[in-house]
């Protein structure tokens, strides 16, 4: 047998009547290449570049070293260098690659064994049809493939590596096979896919995916609103937080950009948590960055990343968020602050979902979920020129306004004792709540710094308080004397007073009954059905 007399025709065993088909003496399927690029895309997401790579180059040395015995068993071959070459030739008939030989003339390197040109990689192409250009060589099962079968035909080890590639933008792949030996101190990280630790590596990775899909799943399961009224680590017992919350998991649901709005320190990245929490992106990474507070000039590397020699002091390639960000959410707070220029380039990669690195030319996909906020009036910085109207647009397909913490006093005693609980459990203190003149300070604050400034308060009067509660002189200053900013009852029905004081009246004796049914002057049934009218109420 010749090598050029190798064809399809004499490979190929296929009956009449259909039935199993026979190629080169092995069993043989007909698979599209788009579903082989979508097992590929899975398994990378799944399982991780690294193993998925080591699953894909294994299979291929597999296949590879069946095939050679196979075709040395099949064929009596004029000369046995033609058997030892005929691997890449039954690559070309396959489909698989357009195969060239290099001449042993013109080579990359003189001690190689092997040399190919592969153009119309089938494996290049579908990489990059579903996950985008990459950095490196993706040719892995084709590599597999001809390391198996010029193993088994020279009887020695033999490692196929790309030192071109077509799924990292190079016009052809090139393809350089050596022994063991002659790749020298290379030998070691080129073998690394081929070697039993990859496999453990895989399993490792199996076994990661799976704890992060059990973490996903009990998330999930969670009830949204406990009995305290903490969603997922809000606080929200008032109903205006409650219907924000309601609206944050179900825009959480479909995979669009949100805005979150309202004044600096009402929890606006705790709600963006709680968007990426009960999304499927879940058990991906969040990832924050406050725009306001990275210079301008650095922003761009930040959040796109930059290559070795990018700008003075880059002196190695870096990722930005939105790479790190990847199959996650990227929360970009205080949005409103960032220059015109970086507006420009924020809205291209809202619309064409590709970033470019500093320094390169090298389009990359990105996937990350964009969750913005501010607390600035965008549509007043629209008005004054400082904020791209169509960028505006692309942020709020959901919009989602935190209301001050003033305008739901509801809030405050369930934000006080979780954050009471939080820094005793930080910080080693023991205590037993607050004292109902300390409640009563807190509700009669207006809180111009929001939740923030209500956590610094707990915190510092849990520091220096002397009682097992916090008593009102435990405070801060401004809470304790000639601060009290009564909550203006004008807007409100006599209903909502009514509510707002009883609730205020339970908190102060900490949830008694008895004792607040008595401060208030009605029977303790009497507010046992009223406050079954708030819950059922969602108050």
């Amino acid at each position: 047998m010749r090598l050029e007399d190798l064809n399809l025709s004499e490979l190929l065993d296929r009956p009449p009547s259909g039935g199993p088909l026979w190629f080169a003496g092995q069993r043989a399927l007909l698979l599209d290449a788009t579903a082989l690029g979508l097992l590929r895309k899975e398994l990378i997401q799944t399982l991780g570049q690294a193993a998925a790579r080591g699953l894909l180059t294994r299979l291929g040395y597999a296949h590879g070293w069946r095939t050679a015995e196979s075709m040395e068993s099949m064929y009596e071959w004029r000369d046995r260098t033609e058997w030892q070459e005929a691997g890449g030739r039954l690559h070309g008939i396959q489909g698989l690659v357009d195969f060239r030989p290099v001449p042993p003339d013109r080579r990359r390197h003189n001690d190689s064994l092997a040399e190919a040109i592969w153009h119309a990689s089938y494996e290049a192409e579908q990489h990059v049809l579903h996950l985008g250009q990459h950095d490196a060589p993706v040719c892995w099962t084709l590599c597999g493939f001809a390391s198996g079968y010029l193993s088994r035909a020279h009887g020695q080890q033999v490692y196929c590596i790309e030192e071109r590639c077509a799924g990292q933008g190079d016009s052809v792949c090139w393809m350089v096979g050596r022994t063991e030996e002659d790749w020298g101190t290379r030998a070691a990280q080129i073998k690394e896919p081929y070697e039993d630790a990859c496999l453990q590596d895989t399993l490792r990775s199996v076994n990661d995916a799976l704890d992060r899909l059990q973490r996903r799943i009990t998330r999930n399961r969670r009830t949204p609103v406990t009995d305290d009224g903490t969603v997922e680590g809000l606080v929200a017992q008032s109903e205006v937080m409650q219907r924000t919350c309601d609206l944050a998991r179900r825009a959480a649901r479909v995979d669009v950009p949100v805005l979150i709005t309202g004044e600096s320190g009402t929890g606006k990245e705790r709600l963006a948590r709680l968007v990426h929490d009960a999304s499927p992106r879940a058990d991906a990474a969040f990832i924050a960055v406050n725009c306001a507070a990275i210079p301008e000039n650095l922003l761009e590397s930040e959040l796109f990343g930059h290559v070795a020699g990018a700008f003075t002091g880059a002196t190695g390639d870096r990722i930005g968020l939105f790479e790190a960000a990847q199959r996650g959410t990227l929360f970009l707070d205080e949005v409103g602050e960032i220059s015109g220029s970086m507006q420009v380039k924020l809205l291209r990669v809202l619309q064409e979902r590709q970033i470019r690195r500093l320094g390169e030319n090298t389009e990359r996909p990105v996937d990350a979920r964009i969750v913005a906020a501010t607390n600035a009036d965008l549509s007043d910085a629209i008005a004054n020129g400082r904020f791209r109207q169509d960028l505006y647009y692309r942020l709020k397909v959901v919009e989602l306004s935190v209301p001050p913490l003033r305008e739901r006093p509801e809030d405050i005693l369930p934000l006080a004792r979780h954050f009471l609980h939080i820094a005793s459990e930080r910080l080693g203190l023991d205590n037993d709540g607050l004292t109902p003149a300390a409640a009563d300070r807190l509700v009669h604050h207006d809180w111009p710094g929001n939740v923030r400034e209500l956590e610094n308060a707990i915190e510092r009067a849990l520091v220096v308080a002397s009682g097992p509660r916090i008593d009102a002189d435990d405070l801060p200053p401004d809470l304790r004397v000639g601060a009290i900013h009564p909550v203006s009852p004008l807007d409100q029905t006599l209903d909502a007073v009514e509510r707002t004081h009883i609730l205020r009246v339970v908190d102060a004796f900490d949830g008694h009954r008895a004792q607040a049914a008595a401060a208030l002057g009605i029977g303790e049934a009497t507010l046992y059905r009223k406050l079954k009218k708030y819950r059922e109420d969602g108050a």
